[in-house]
């Protein structure tokens, strides 16, 4: 039988067709606007995202045996705020994860109601992103909205209702929006009380691979498939991802190098660090993963090439880089703020240790350091809470460069291992549909026998030796310029 995983992408909604053994037969790609009607502000129309994934069902099935389709799944953007009334009818635009109107709503979480009290109720804090403080920034400016509110959704789950009819999410993107009690998977009534919302409002929560319905039966008319279509409620973005990947299981771990970068570790037992620097979630595969993210990853050494050198040829200027390990330039990859480890948006990009001999190759390896170096902060916070880290996968666009995923597992001190597909959330969207349709007994089996791995970077002991003694210097910048940048606003 054949699944389909669907990414509900912030530009962008990806379909991809999955066979059984995970063989993908088709991808289709589907654009949607986003508006920006005030600076910081970041909103979409759900039904851009159903009317673009639907012709995006009719694209990918168009050539395609529709009765081999069993079951569809998701991936979706997290945190977004989609508000429906008592008909089931959207109340406003979606507010999404990287609006930054609710800095306001997220000081009274953590400051007021007190980021031990979230933290009890939540396994985590409040930031902007989430979706909580859009909820409480909705009762404070538009209180006609709040009035009408009969449903709170996330994106990726209002496509699971218009294909369903069932108001749904998933333990792992209900963990992302402060009002779910992660350790025990379920919604939060403090939190609700707090935010002044009813429970019945949210919607029922599933497992990720569990089955919430099928598809209505005008939609399966409409696109020539069975009205047994299984309906799976899908994931979050980054734990599709990692099932895609095959990060299921104690101890996995993927990295993403994207735009931004994400240290995603699964884990069998609950926890949460001491600062609540790493986000704690419930994971895909029925366990809870710890996640760390920085604001800016790969986007940091684009910035440096296309802005500040002005080159595309990102390959030639690697090839200049020599002595991986003995580079005395630093560089923070803080260009956008930073949320894991620091939690700090007033901190900003910086180069250190400069001299009359540092050479253009010096300041972009220095980029490519920072981040990795970034990165390990995450992991060096999982580690204090007794988990073994051993190899990571990788993914994103920052891993199509030999020499960083060098640099990465050396700075990490643990093998990386390159999956033969990247198409993450999707991917691990089809995934879940096989799970759910019976195909795999388990997300793991599923990862075990469809996730293959095409190449395999070792660390190296001198190199690792080096790398440790810069990244102990590394370490010691951002402490030392935390309260200059609060100065520089």
């Amino acid at each position: 039988m054949n699944y389909i995983g669907i990414d509900l992408g912030t530009s962008a909604v990806k379909l991809l067709l999955m066979q059984g053994d995970g063989e993908i037969l088709k991808i289709v790609s589907r654009e949607y606007p986003i508006s920006f009607p005030q600076p910081g502000w970041s909103q979409q129309n759900p039904e851009d995202w159903y009317r673009e994934t639907m012709a995006g069902l009719q694209e990918l099935l168009a050539d395609s045996d529709k009765s081999q389709v069993a079951g569809i799944s998701f991936g979706g953007q997290m945190h977004g705020l989609v508000l429906l009334d008592d008909k089931d009818e959207v109340i406003r635009p979606a507010i999404l994860w990287n609006d930054g109107r609710t800095a306001e709503e997220s000081a009274y979480l953590n400051e007021l109601v007190g980021k031990e009290k979230l933290s009890k109720h939540t396994a985590n804090i409040s930031f902007a992103g989430f979706t909580a403080p859009k909820v409480l920034w909705i009762k404070k400016h538009e209180p006609e909205n709040f009035a009408r509110i009969s449903k709170i959704m996330l994106p990726k789950d209002y496509l699971a209702y218009r294909l369903s009819g069932v108001h749904c999410s998933d333990v792992s993107d209900a963990s992302g929006t402060l009002f779910f009690d992660v350790e025990n998977r379920c919604w939060s009534q403090e939190m609700c009380s707090i935010c002044g919302i009813q429970q019945e409002w949210l919607p029922q929560v599933f497992e990720s691979y569990e089955t919430v319905g099928t598809l209505k039966p005008e939609l399966a008319k409409e696109l020539g498939i069975s009205e047994k279509t299984v309906i799976a409620a899908g994931a979050g973005d980054n734990a599709a991802a990692a099932v895609g990947t095959g990060t299921v299981g104690d101890g996995a771990c993927n990295i993403s190098l994207g735009t931004s970068g994400t240290v995603f570790i699964s884990t069998d037992k609950f926890g949460v660090d001491a600062n609540n620097a790493l986000h704690s979630f419930d994971h895909a595969d029925g366990s809870y993963h710890l996640m760390g993210c920085m604001l800016s990853a790969a986007s940091c050494n684009k910035w440096w090439m296309d802005e500040i050198i002005g080159t595309k040829e990102y390959d030639k200027e690697q090839q200049e880089i020599k002595a991986l390990g003995r580079n005395h330039v630093y560089f923070l990859p803080y260009l956008m703020g930073e949320r894991s480890p620091h939690n700090d948006p007033d901190a900003r990009g910086t180069f250190i240790g400069l001299t009359m001999d540092t050479a253009r190759a010096d300041m972009t390896q220095a980029v490519l350091e920072g981040v990795a170096f970034a990165l390990r902060d995450s992991l060096e916070v999982a580690r204090t809470l007794g988990i073994e880290v051993t190899h990571t996968k990788i993914c994103g666009g920052g891993a199509k460069s030999p020499l960083w995923k060098k640099i990465l597992a050396n700075v990490l001190g643990i093998r990386v291992d390159v999956p033969e597909n990247e198409e993450g959330p999707s991917m691990g969207g089809a995934m879940l549909a096989a799970v759910s349709c019976g195909e795999y007994q388990s997300v793991e089996e599923a990862a075990q026998a469809i996730v293959k791995i095409k190449e395999v970077i070792e660390p190296e002991p001198e190199l690792t030796a080096l790398y440790e003694e810069r990244y102990q210097q590394f370490r010691k910048i951002y402490p030392a310029c935390r309260q200059l940048f609060q100065q520089l606003k």
